[in-house]
């Protein structure tokens, strides 16, 4: 048997897509093995209550140093007062300690290795993601005092590059290493552990780094086997159950590949993309054997190629799905339009920045324009849903791209808000890569890691999240208005929203001649602005972005001048938004369009 284990801190209400992924390949490579993926989080998740769970999850310094009082009890006072400081906001109403959390954590997780023989495993693998060091060294740790003589193979994001080598250096438990993906090269390690294993009673011996391998036609990639999670969840009874969302993939890597923060396609060469008519198959064979119609896409970005074919088809199938994915600022309204047909209810857009400047700096190849069109269009009822996030204090941004940022907010009050997050330096980013080209003068493990690792341990390893030193004081200053603004903004369109019931917050209805605008406020009526004659047909025009050459052309009965006069006005009033010498119109039709 093969054991796959994925440990705290995941989304526990859906399971492992890397377990579900690996278990699928190796099961179809090899028949007479039985792989046995343990969805470990969701059995802690269970233990310690969802709500509770959901809020440490939120946060990598929530949750790693939980795991890291476990590992190294000699530290545990040391860890919560960091822990302490951190989740005095947010913990509080729980109404449980530090200690209290990791008495729970540690029966949850003993409890949980008490269920199984490890020994009867020939190979064990962790995968090893976003917020899971601590938990998966914790669990590493002690399956090698339960199974001495089982390998044990760790792959997953957090552990690409020098990240996993300095961890296979630092921790003697952990036997193999995957760099990148992990169906071949786990493929090809257990087919040695069965041939060394027929031929004598020990298990395959030594250390090693395992050859980088891909799968190059993602079509043959077999559907992800989530029973196991499935298994795990009907064991915890009805008082547990809730309904899961179902991750899948359609691609691998990122086609744009450029943005200067990222660090997400470590474990990557290149970009592979399933083919329409695989992805919908394998759609329907989840949501049939499951009985599970919410699905995430957790692709780093769609592929950009007959995509608009791929949502139609969707639309036409007999089943109703609620689909999420993250996509490009630039993706258009009648793409979105098609997404809303086929189920998809939110997606993530990498907006990151409102300012032109800034976004240039970022490399993220979009405008504040770019963003703000797809903020408007997702307001329109007929388009998913926007989140997405607002990078603040990025290294060597500047007064001026502040400057636009808060000018930029004024013109989104009536859209969803975004999340303002600080930069963070992530290993392998081009920043990190190129950190005089951004103002850093030193890099380094960052120094939170620093209250959980023993300082032997914390010195061997490099970690994903890294410190830096450079103007990060300054940042913090810098960026303070936007971070108050965007409070406001949050609370404007909470209150506004209440307004406004199911109609978008800023919208018009037509008249055939005329329209009416409306923006509800916070409390009382809307604003109301009718546009007659030229007017509607300009401002209908700019729907999408129009230069003011266009927009002159488009209208020959306006002068120039009447014309610049009337944008004027509609921009002054945030009823359009104007970048250079283009414009666009904030409203959206309060029924959907297309």
């Amino acid at each position: 048997m093969i054991a796959l284990l994925s440990t705290p801190w995941p989304l526990f209400n859906r399971p492992s897509i890397q377990l579900g992924t690996l278990k699928a390949f190796l099961s179809k490579g090899l028949p007479g093995v039985r792989i046995r993926s343990h969805h470990v989080f969701l059995h802690v998740a269970a233990a310690l209550g969802y709500p509770l769970y959901q809020k440490i999850a939120q946060s990598t310094w929530l949750a790693e140093p939980l795991y890291g009082a476990l590992l190294y009890p000699g530290q545990s006072r040391a860890i919560e007062k960091s822990w302490m400081r951190l989740a005095s906001r947010g913990m509080k109403s729980e109404g449980l300690s530090f200690s209290a959390i990791c008495k729970e954590l540690e029966k949850a997780s003993l409890a949980f290795l008490a269920q199984h023989d490890w020994e009867k495993y020939i190979l064990i693998g962790f995968s090893i993601c976003y917020s899971q060091l601590t938990s998966s060294l914790y669990f590493i740790k002690k399956i090698r005092q339960l199974a001495p003589d089982v390998p044990i193979v760790v792959g997953g994001s957090s552990v690409a590059g020098d990240l996993g080598k300095t961890l296979l250096k630092t921790f003697p438990e952990i036997t193999y290493l995957v760099e990148g993906e992990g169906e071949l090269p786990l493929l090809r390690l257990t087919r040695q552990i069965l041939q060394k294993k027929s031929r004598s009673n020990h298990c395959f011996q030594g250390r090693a780094i395992l050859k980088r391998e891909q799968v190059e036609d993602m079509d043959l990639l077999p559907t992800p086997d989530y029973d196991d999670y499935f298994e795990m969840l009907a064991s915890l009874g009805p008082s547990r159950a809730f309904t899961p969302r179902l991750p899948v993939e359609m691609s691998r890597g990122c086609w744009w590949n450029k943005c200067a923060f990222c660090n997400l396609n470590l474990q990557w060469k290149g970009y592979r993309a399933k083919g329409n008519e695989r992805m919908l198959l394998e759609l329907l064979a989840l949501a049939r054997k499951h009985q599970v119609l919410g699905f995430s896409f957790v692709d780093n970005l769609l592929p950009p190629k007959d995509l608009m074919e791929f949502f139609r088809e969707i639309s036409r199938m007999d089943v109703q799905l609620e689909l999420f994915s993250e996509i490009r600022a630039t993706t258009p309204p009648e793409m979105l339009r098609a997404m809303g047909r086929a189920g998809m209810k939110e997606v993530q857009v990498g907006i990151e920045a409102l300012s032109t400047r800034l976004l240039q700096k970022l490399h993220k190849g979009t405008t504040a324009m770019d963003n703000i069109e797809i903020m408007k269009n997702c307001e329109d009822p007929g388009c998913p849903r926007l989140t997405g996030n607002l990078i603040m204090e990025f290294p060597g941004s500047d007064p001026h791209d502040v400057e636009e940022t808060l000018t930029a907010l004024d013109f989104v009050l009536p859209f969803s808000p975004l999340k303002a997050i600080p930069f963070w330096l992530g290993y392998g980013s081009p920043v990190w890569s190129n950190p005089r080209q951004y103002k850093i003068k030193k890099v380094f493990n960052h120094p939170r890691y620093k209250g959980i690792f023993p300082e032997g341990i914390f010195n061997s390893l490099l970690t994903m999240i890294q410190g830096y030193h450079g103007g990060l004081r300054e940042q913090k200053k810098l960026w303070r208005p936007v971070r108050e603004k965007v409070k406001q903004w949050t609370a404007h369109f909470e209150k506004a929203k209440a307004s406004a019931g199911s109609d978008p917050i800023l919208s018009y209805l037509d008249g055939g001649d005329f329209i009416i605008i409306r923006k509800w406020v916070p409390a009382g009526y809307p604003e109301t602005h009718k546009l007659k004659g030229t007017s509607r047909k300009i401002y209908l025009f700019c729907e999408t972005r129009r230069s003011i050459q266009e927009i002159v052309a488009y209208a020959p009965s306006f002068t120039s001048h009447e014309i610049e006069a009337f944008l004027a006005m509609m921009v002054e009033k945030r009823l359009m938004f104007r970048e250079k010498d283009n414009y666009i119109a904030l409203a959206v039709p309060v029924r959907p369009t297309g």
